[in-house]
Formats: C-alpha cells, sequence, structure tokens
C-alpha cells in the first residue's frame, strides 16, 4: 500500500514536471515564431562565421576573444551585406513595377524616406524661414515643423526597430559561437545515447546547414553584391542611348542566378546582353563598344570570378539541387523575406528526418535514396562527390552515429 501511495505521488510530480516542460517549450516556440525572422538571421550569421571563428580560435586562447574577432571580422560586414542588399532589391522592383511592393515581405521599409527627401524638406523649410519669416509664420510655420518632426521620428523609430532586430541577431550568434558545443555536450548526454539515430540527425542536419548556409547562400549573396556594384560602375561609362536598367536589381539577380546548376547567371546577363545588343542595333550602332564591355566584364568579373575564388569554399551537395531551389523560391513566398533563409531550414530537417528518423521508424535499413541527393554527375567533380556516394552506398546503419568528419560538424574546435 505505502509502495503504491510513493508510486502515485511519483507519478504526479512527473505528470507536473511534464506540463511544465510542455509549457515552457510552448513559450519558447511562441517567441521564437513571433521573432523567427530575427532568429533565421541570426542562424545564417552563426553558420557563416563558424568556419572563420573555429581558424581564429587555434590562434586566440581566449574563446570570447576569439568570437568578438570573428564577428567583427565576418559576421558584422555580411550583416550589413545582406541588409544593403534586400533594401536594394526591394526598392528596385519596387522603381521597376512602379508599386509598392514592401507593405508585406519587410513592414516599415518603404516608409523611411531617403536622405535627399529629407535633405529636401528640411532645405527648404529653412530656405522660407530665413527668406520671410513673417510670410512663413502667416502660413504655418508650426505645421511645416510638425511634418518635418513627424517624418523624421517615424524614420528614427524604423530605424530603431530594425537596429534592434539586427542586434539581437548578433547577441544570438555570439553566444551560440562561444557556447555551442556545451549546448552540443548537454543535448548528448540528455537525451542521446551511444550510438542515438537523433545524433546522427543532428549531426546530417548541422552538415547541410553549414553546406547551405556557408556555401550556397553566402555565395549568392557576394557574387549579387558584386554584380551590382559592377553593372553600376558600367552604367557610369555608358553611352546614354544604350544603358543598363535597374543596374544594381539585375546585378543582385546574377545572386539568385548563382544558385541554378550549370547555367547559372548567365540566366540573367545573356538575355541582358541580347536586350543591350538590339538597342544599339537600332538606335545607335556606334554604342555597340558598350555591350561588348558588357558582355566581357560580366563574363570575366561576375560569371568567372566567384566560380573561382567561391565556389571551392561550398561543400559537395547532399540534397538534391532542384528541391533547394524549391526551397529558395516558396521560402520568400511563403514566409517573406526571412523565408530565404527559413525555406532551405524546414527543407534540410524534413529530409535529414526521411533519411535518418523514418527508416528507424519503420525499420527499414538507413539509406539516403536517390530522389533527396544529388545525382554524381553534375557540377561537381567525382572526387569531392564520392565520400558522399561512398557512404550512401555502403548502407550505413541507422546505430551508426555517422563518420568521424560528420561528428567533427557539429562542434567547431575550440
Amino acid at each position: 500500500m505505502t509502495r503504491r501511495v510513493v508510486d502515485l505521488r511519483l507519478s504526479r510530480e512527473r505528470a507536473g514536471l511534464w506540463a511544465l516542460t510542455v509549457l515552457l517549450f510552448g513559450l519558447v516556440v511562441y517567441v521564437t515564431w513571433r521573432y523567427v525572422g530575427t532568429f533565421v538571421l541570426g542562424l545564417f550569421l552563426y553558420y557563416v562565421t563558424r568556419p572563420v571563428h573555429a581558424r581564429i580560435s587555434h590562434r586566440v586562447s581566449s574563446r570570447t576573444l576569439s568570437v568578438t574577432l570573428a564577428l567583427v571580422s565576418v559576421a558584422i560586414p555580411v550583416l550589413i551585406l545582406v541588409v544593403w542588399t534586400i533594401s536594394v532589391a526591394v526598392r528596385g522592383i519596387r522603381d521597376l513595377l512602379g508599386r509598392d511592393l514592401t507593405a508585406e515581405p519587410i513592414p516599415g521599409v518603404d516608409s523611411i524616406p531617403s536622405f535627399p527627401e529629407l535633405l529636401t524638406l528640411a532645405e527648404s523649410t529653412l530656405r522660407a524661414f530665413l527668406t520671410d519669416p513673417g510670410e512663413l509664420l502667416a502660413n504655418g510655420i508650426g505645421q511645416r515643423l510638425l511634418d518635418l518632426l513627424g517624418t523624421l521620428s517615424g524614420s528614427l523609430a524604423v530605424v530603431v526597430n530594425v537596429g534592434l532586430h539586427l542586434f539581437i541577431a548578433l547577441i544570438l550568434v555570439f553566444f551560440l559561437l562561444r557556447d555551442d558545443y556545451r549546448i552540443a555536450a548537454w543535448a548528448r548526454a540528455t537525451f542521446m545515447s551511444d550510438d542515438s539515430v537523433l545524433e546522427s540527425y543532428l549531426e546530417a542536419v548541422d552538415r547541410d546547414l553549414t553546406q547551405v548556409y556557408f556555401g550556397n547562400i553566402l555565395n549568392a549573396v557576394l557574387t549579387g553584391a558584386l554584380g551590382a556594384a559592377t553593372y553600376s560602375v558600367l552604367n557610369l561609362v555608358a553611352p546614354a542611348t544604350v544603358r543598363i536598367p535597374e543596374p544594381a536589381l539585375f546585378g543582385l539577380l546574377t545572386g539568385v542566378g548563382s544558385l541554378i546548376p550549370v547555367i547559372g547567371i548567365k540566366i540573367v546577363w545573356v538575355p541582358l546582353a541580347l536586350i543591350l545588343l538590339a538597342d544599339a542595333l537600332l538606335t545607335d550602332p556606334s554604342a555597340l563598344w558598350f555591350v561588348v564591355l558588357f558582355a566581357a566584364v560580366s563574363v570575366i568579373i561576375v560569371d568567372t570570378l566567384p566560380d573561382q575564388l567561391l565556389r571551392p569554399y561550398v561543400s559537395g551537395r547532399s540534397l538534391h539541387v532542384g528541391a533547394v531551389m524549391l526551397a529558395y523560391t516558396i521560402g520568400p513566398l511563403l514566409f517573406g523575406w526571412h523565408g530565404v533563409f527559413l525555406g532551405p531550414l524546414l527543407l534540410i530537417v524534413v529530409v535529414e528526418c526521411a533519411r535518418h528518423i523514418v527508416p528507424e521508424i519503420v525499420g527499414t535499413p538507413t539509406s539516403t535514396g536517390d530522389f533527396l541527393s544529388e545525382p554524381p554527375d553534375v557540377t561537381e567533380s567525382e572526387d569531392e562527390s564520392e565520400p558522399e556516394l561512398g557512404r550512401d552506398e555502403a548502407g550505413r546503419s541507422p546505430q551508426s552515429g555517422g563518420t568521424d568528419d560528420d561528428k567533427d560538424g557539429s562542434v567547431p574546435s575550440d
């Protein structure tokens, strides 16, 4: 009887602990979803900065100092580049189509007036006051000042809000870089046994996120920034009759095109070159030199240079390119601007669940399956693809926990 009472008390206590845990977990999920854009941006910056931090930590004894150096040298510049890329793309598309596209994807961005607009408003008010203060007072200087202050305060509120979200993202990156090994050790000790399927699943997710965030997205962002800068400079020397329409926007589209296998950014600059060629032939044949210059610069600087400098750092593909492209396309349409990061994240957790957890549940041998991984005859060489293919063909057991390289991927070295 006493033993039954004790068991009942323990079961009630355990039920209460489970209820508290579920409540707290739900609270964390709610907060994360409310700021999902900030969190996925921080996760992206973490995976971009982690390889650099791993190199710095070998030379700096203090982990906090190495994280700070990594943030200053990589995360903050990349964050500025991402914000600039998104703002240029939004404003370029809006100007090209002649309508406001920012209300839903990036609330508040379009409400920030440009610096020339603010300068013009302030200059007109000051000039009118210095020229004829009496007339300005008669026409209602108070209203003009209120309009100016209202514009400035609204812009300041948006800037502070954006800055706060970026600051939260940097805080998240800082503590993930400094304490990620502690989080991994706690998770292994709490939830995982030896050769756990859950451990192999999380290691695979970590490995794929490194590939997608550090490889594909960073390559696309840098390529787009290079294209935007290059085409904007080219437009400075372009003839008046043949100019690149929206050079910054088309430059950023080259970054999107870099995600497409085989064709790459040619899907952007080749049609644009044909449009410029037709424009030159119809309006000013003497401007054909600019079309040739545009094609040469696109091939050498925008197309070849990123492939030679950035592609070697992109790891071999373990995800099907078609699935990744769908994630890049559907993510922004479904979630807004942060869907660029959230879409691939959801794809990875689902695909790796199908690879590792589903076979364990149904009791079949773990196999990646051809439909989940990229075929070996794509852009990567056989040497780069062979380790992944060899591991897949070996029929790795779901209890193997991955290879030694897999385990190294989850925690960067101190």
